[in-house]
């Protein structure tokens, strides 16, 4: 039996931890950045919540007409509507 290899098998000289590849931090890095993003946005959101108006809107001016309201078919749109 012979001691030598058949092959000649090229041998891994880079035995560098999987941290020191820059190729593994774009993989990892991209993800991570938009789950970071997306937590800040969330506490952003929660802690400037604005707050629930709850009395009507007082409108002035020429929009306080009664028919300004209603909808476009009865009140503006007479384009749209027959004549009576």
């Amino acid at each position: 039996m012979s001691t030598t290899p058949t092959r000649n098998a090229p041998l891994r000289t880079d035995t560098k931890p999987w941290w020191r590849y820059g190729m593994v931090w774009l993989v990892v890095g991209g993800p991570a950045v938009v789950v970071v993003a997306a937590l800040a946005t969330a506490v952003i959101a929660v802690r400037t919540a604005d707050e629930i108006v709850m009395d009507p809107v007082v409108i002035k001016g020429a929009s306080a007409t009664p028919t300004a309201q209603q909808p476009a078919l009865i009140a503006r749109n007479h384009a749209a509507t027959p004549k009576p």
